[in-house]
């Protein structure tokens, strides 16, 4: 389908782009041709399934955020000229990722006539360089600034090991190096599911708290929920991003709007657990118990969670065990891990130092005098070595706390263990939009064009990754970022993994509406995801919905990543899909946190919700109406397979026969792992998010763990609560019983 040439002159902005000059006189074939260069889409498909034109200012901004000024004729055209030659100044490409065991080939530059070498040396030093042997490949020579310059061939030797390795070139003198990553052509963790599929709780931590929290769930209940679920079981404990927020209060709600995706969230430690605690001395000591005891009425109200409250009392406490004397074991672990973390650790940690004092929009945060490794940032670098030091124990005891919940899940039986959750991005303020600038993409944030929820499309407030700037960098602040997530995980769910092809990226000052995607090298990324997954014995989850090319979920597929498959979402036609049609190689489960729990789902509460809220479009009775028309089709299919009673609406009215009934159902379909949410096994009806609110309007992502009254309850309760127990039993039946 063509689209008109008046839809690329629409600007979408303020007049004009940076830098200057008539972005409307601008040529539209060569804007476009300069575009597609550089992986920037100049149309898109939209939910109603028709192609729009992205405006000529959107893509102006767009290029500018990769570096690229294209706001006149002349630029364009001398931009597509440096994007030409471009390779051949370098003498060896950004990185190399190339799949296990298929042929491959790298380019090396040199001046024309020069002999060349390339070696590669194995991850770690593992044995001598290997040679890589020149082809006959014969490519004429170019002038690359005055220079003749050829490019000479080598085809990488066999069998080289998964890992990371280095290339090395030398020609007359010259040497060059960049990072060769060998990736598995197929994730295989998964692989033991299809024989045996496996289920477990979906769930967000913070909301599951026991009488031993202080007001939060925190890293020692997610050992206790794995070892309940795994006594009955389950396989694995899938968390909300438990991503760090700021260092002090107050902190984000959102565990998808974090500081950084590498490090993790102090506010889940569980601070008796420590083992310092027990050599404390007792005025000491009598501190901490007098400030668990000034949070803990929190841990008992049922309404509302109160982070900034217990996150400013856990830190008092953390301070004085910090400080207490560690035992030489102790303090040799301590350092082992700092070592093992090495400059990421340091650098977040000392945005977190700094960060206690200075507001997120302080103008040191983007002023360039103040950058990592500037004099300015290497003074407070030494000046808040304390505070810097604390903030490195602090992800110390995450990790140990952490490992603490991995062993626990596998000593209840658990195949998988914790499953963790990758959020899309971190806010702008964030540690990393500081500390990795260098590989993020300026004036711009992650977002999603319009669709059927929400026709103004969304801006998330989160830098993306700069596509070249990400390889230059070898990759390495992804590869750190998902080795650490990965550290104590038995799987991971990557939120948005269609991010890891294509993001939305929209302009500062432009609407969401106003934006573009972004190609990134998706054979690259998901091939280091699959890398670090396999060195970690773990399962990867990609969060396929919403809109993507049809090709992507195939691709995932081969290369051994999960997708996702939510009940209320996969229908053929007006129909609910049969599971028998669902997909092997997927997690299915009934709801998602971005959806009410299914008691709630089901008694229309969502409805009467966004209609309070003034979110819905038409009248609150069409609404309804529709869902219970979905509702009534899908209970058809339920006495269809026998697992509701026929005639009227039996179980409409108790929602935890219908509960069991819908996962009776994803028990039947071919997928290798099913979810069950544990809101859905204790009856709650409250849903953790209402997207496209705010704070004031909803209170999202605090909502503690309940019953169908509303009332808290704790992992102590568990054990003798006949729901969860019924609907576990029901799920591990139906999954396993021939």
């Amino acid at each position: 389908m063509k689209v008109p040439d008046q839809q690329y002159a629409q600007l979408s902005g303020a007049p004009g782009a940076p830098g200057g000059g008539d972005t409307a006189a601008v040529d539209q074939e060569l804007l476009r041709r300069l575009a597609d260069v550089h992986g920037v889409g100049t149309t898109f498909w939209g939910f109603d399934g028709l192609q729009y034109g992205v405006a000529t200012d959107t893509l102006v901004k767009v290029l500018a955020a990769l570096g690229v000024a294209a706001h006149s004729n002349e630029l364009i055209e001398a931009a597509l000229a440096e994007a030409d030659v471009a390779p051949w100044r370098r003498m060896l490409p950004p990185a190399v990722v190339v799949q296990q065991g298929e042929a491959a080939e790298v380019p090396v530059h040199v001046r024309d006539g020069a002999t060349a070498r390339l070696t590669v040396a194995l991850e770690a030093g593992a044995g001598d360089p290997v040679e890589a042997v020149q082809q006959d490949v014969w490519i004429p020579p170019r002038d690359v600034d005055g220079v003749a310059t050829g490019r000479a061939t080598f085809a990488l030797p066999e069998g080289l090991p998964l890992g990371w390795h280095t290339l090395h070139a030398e020609s007359d003198g010259v040497t060059a190096e960049c990072a060769l990553v060998v990736v598995p052509a197929r994730l295989t963790t998964a692989d033991p599911l299809v024989g045996r599929r496996g289920w477990g709780l979906a769930t967000q931590l913070y909301s599951v708290r026991s009488k031993r929290s202080w007001g939060i769930g925190d890293f020692a209940d997610l050992a206790d929920l794995a070892a309940l679920s795994g006594a009955r079981g389950a396989d694995y404990v899938l968390v909300n991003p438990l991503h760090a927020a700021e260092p002090v209060p107050p902190v984000q709600p959102s565990p998808y709007s974090p500081s950084t995706r590498r490090f993790f969230n102090p506010l889940y430690i569980r601070v008796e657990a420590i083992p310092e605690f027990a050599y404390l001395k007792p005025r000491r000591r009598a501190t901490i118990e007098k400030l668990q005891e000034h949070v803990q009425p929190l841990n008992s109200d049922g309404e509302r969670l109160d982070r900034n409250a217990v996150f400013a009392a856990k830190l008092q406490a953390l301070e004085l065990l910090y400080h207490a004397r560690r035992s030489p074991a102790r303090q040799a672990a301590f350092d082992e891990f700092c070592r093992i973390s090495g400059s990421g650790l340091d650098d977040f940690a000392l945005w977190s130092a700094i960060r206690e004092d200075l507001a997120p929009g302080d103008p040191l945060w983007t002023d360039p005098d103040c950058a990592l490794g500037t004099p300015e940032t290497e003074g407070l670098r030494e000046k808040l070595a304390d505070r810097i030091g604390f903030h490195r124990w602090l992800q110390w005891i995450c990790d140990e706390q952490l490992e603490y919940a991995q062993q626990a899940a596998r000593r209840a039986g658990m195949r998988l263990g914790v499953v963790h959750d990758l959020a899309v991005g971190v806010d702008l303020s964030s540690a990393d939009a500081w500390t990795l600038r260098g590989v993020l993409a300026p004036g711009v944030s992650v977002g999603a064009p319009p669709d059927m929820y929400n026709q103004l499309g969304q801006d998330w407030n989160q830098p993306p990754w700069h596509p070249a700037r990400l390889a230059e960098a070898g990759y390495a602040p992804f590869r750190n970022m998902l080795a650490t997530v990965l550290r104590h995980a038995g799987g991971i769910r990557v939120d948005h993994v269609l991010g890891l092809f294509r993001l939305w990226w929209v302009p500062a000052g432009n609407s969401p509406r106003d934006g573009a995607y972004v190609k990134y090298d998706h054979d690259a990324l998901i091939g280091i995801l699959a890398l670090e997954a396999q060195r970690a014995g773990a399962v990867v989850i990609g969060e396929d919905l919403g809109t993507f090319e049809p090709w992507v979920r195939d691709y995932l597929a081969a290369r051994g990543i999960l997708g996702t498959s939510i009940l209320w979402f996969e229908n053929d036609g007006d129909s609910p899909l049969p599971p028998e049609r669902y997909r092997t190689q997927a997690l299915a489960s009934v709801n998602t946190h971005d959806l009410p729990p299914t008691a709630g789902y089901l008694a229309g509460d969502h409805v009467a919700l966004r209609s309070r809220l003034g979110l819905l479009k038409r009248s609150e009775a069409e609404e309804r109406a529709e869902h219970e028309a979905t509702l009534e089709k899908m209970m058809g299919l339920l006495r269809e397979r026998g697992l509701l009673p026929d005639g009227g609406q039996a179980g409409l009215d108790h929602g935890e026969t219908v509960v069991e009934a819908l996962h009776r159902l994803l028990a039947q379909t071919p997928s290798v792992l099913l979810g069950v949410a544990l809101v859905d096994a204790v009856g709650e009806r409250r849903l953790q998010n209402q997207p496209g609110t705010t704070e004031a309007l909803y209170p999202n992502w605090q909502v503690p763990l309940g019953d169908a009254e509303g009332n808290a309850v704790y992992l102590d309760d568990l054990p003798a609560n006949r729901r969860f127990n019924s609907l576990l039993a029901a799920v591990e039946e139906s999954l396993h019983t021939p």
